[in-house]
């Protein structure tokens, strides 16, 4: 991947050849993405759109780095007769320039490109399977952020020391890809960003989501605007439905759809039905998952059981963004709003650019993606990028590729069985020997008569 999406960093050229920019992210996505916001550069600059995009995506990759590390390391700004470093101020004077839109038209241009990659290798009984689910982001703390994104609030009027961003996304199960996504203020709620996201669904699949995202106005239209779209969702304690046909166990139930609802979208039903299937949840409570899946012999109890609990597999990604890409940062690095929601548009975009290379690996390797260890991928990845920034050869990048692959193959993920004994802390050794205070006893009182 490196040998066709990175030439930037490799090309020692007082220009770079954009007709050799990826496998990946070819150099047509790049510009047609600049051409379709406005965005092209005009004159020639050290720092042109096409080498912003990479300096953004590369910022995310790099987040334990400042801005002026990432450029002279990976060597992104053309060189000039002068031979001066780009200061911080024109870094962000280029990112203002370039915009929010060339990152979102990207992302949404690639993970549209990379999901179709993976689609006819992971099926679950010849759907596709997916997920859905909610996420905050924490970010720089700046006026702007915090009156465009505002932030959690507690008691008393207190408020959280960062702003958030409430973000929810479309992911891949087994790859783990990211290919939709909507992000905003923290206060509105998830289920407005699911419902745009209904859009980049793809037919033929099946749709996990968390309970919060329990109603007839989401599933109902996931149903009916594609073809075999559906959806598998735990019900809530306070679900109440009508039996029509089967027992405890698997039945077909029927639910109404509130008042409510129907007057948000007219369009709705009175009535909606579902599968119910009583299965055991992680703690071992017997829970109902409701699903659009009606075929009790193509799709077992089972086998939803098995699906849902798959749908963790998010709650990894998220994981993998928000700490594991971040380091020790506490938050985003971008104090504008614009900048923001630019940054995490370029967070997204080098979250696939790393899943798509795992997913590459496992395949060579003949085991599934999440085998490959993604701390080790990002680590090899930052390595390899650096290393092909400093060898300036375009010979030699195949061969990177190819031994990134391999180490991530080498280190993959160890199976390690569920715990027998409960969690523990073990005692830290002390430097120096403990001392115990005691509570001094009080003497007894002498008995009457006796000599003290």
């Amino acid at each position: 991947m490196l040998a066709e999406a990175l030439p930037l960093v490799t090309a020692d050229l007082p220009a770079p050849d954009w007709q050799r920019l990826g496998e990946h992210l070819p150099v047509e996505w790049i510009e047609e993405a600049l051409s379709y916001t406005g965005k092209a550069s005009i004159r020639q600059r050290r720092l042109p759109a096409q080498q912003v995009v990479w300096l953004v995506i590369s910022l995310a990759l790099y987040r334990h780095h400042s801005v002026r590390q990432v450029l002279a390391e990976l060597d992104l700004a053309l060189p000039d007769m002068r031979d001066t470093c780009v200061t911080d101020s024109a870094a962000t004077q280029a990112r203002q320039r370039l915009g929010e839109s060339p990152l979102a038209w990207l992302f949404t241009t690639s993970a549209a490109h990379w999901q179709k990659q993976d689609a006819e290798r992971y099926r679950f009984n010849g759907l596709r399977l997916l997920a859905v689910d909610g996420t905050s982001l924490k970010l720089a703390d700046s006026p702007d952020n915090r009156k465009h994104f505002g932030s959690p609030r507690f008691a008393a009027g207190a408020v959280a020391s960062y702003p958030h961003a409430r973000m929810v996304a479309l992911c891949e199960v087994d790859t783990q890809l990211m290919f939709a996504a909507r992000f905003g203020p923290y206060l509105q709620a998830e289920m407005g960003y699911a419902l745009d996201l209904l859009a980049d669904v793809p037919d033929h699949s099946l749709t996990v989501f968390d309970r919060a995202f329990l109603a007839a106005e989401l599933l109902c239209n996931l149903v009916a605007s594609g073809t075999e779209r559906h959806f598998l969702v735990p019900a809530k304690k306070n679900t109440r439905w009508t039996v029509i046909e089967g027992n405890a166990r698997d039945a077909v139930v029927e639910m109404k759809v509130s008042p409510a609802a129907r007057k948000k979208d007219p369009t709705l039903p009175m009535y909606w039905r579902a599968r119910a299937v009583r299965v055991k949840g992680p703690e071992g409570k017997l829970v109902y998952l409701l699903t659009s899946l009606f075929d009790r012999k193509r799709f077992t109890v089972a086998q939803l059981q098995l699906c849902y609990s798959r749908r963790w597999q998010i709650e990894t990604s998220y994981l993998e963004i928000k700490h594991t890409m971040m380091g020790m940062a506490l938050s985003l690095r971008s104090m504008s709003v614009d900048g923001t929601r630019q940054e995490i548009w370029g967070m997204l975009i080098a979250y696939n650019l790393i899943r798509l290379e795992m997913a590459r690996a496992a395949e060579q390797a003949k085991c599934t993606p999440n085998s490959i260890s993604f701390v080790f991928a990002l680590g090899a990845f930052q390595f390899e990028m650096a290393h092909a920034a400093v060898l300036h050869a375009q010979g030699n990048l195949p061969g990177v590729l190819k031994r990134m692959r391999a180490r991530m193959i080498i280190e993959m993920n160890v199976y390690r069985p569920d715990r027998k004994f409960d969690r523990v802390t073990k005692a830290k050794a002390q430097r120096y020997p403990e001392r115990r205070i005691r509570e001094l006893k009080p003497e007894p009182e002498p008995k009457p008569g006796t000599l003290t």
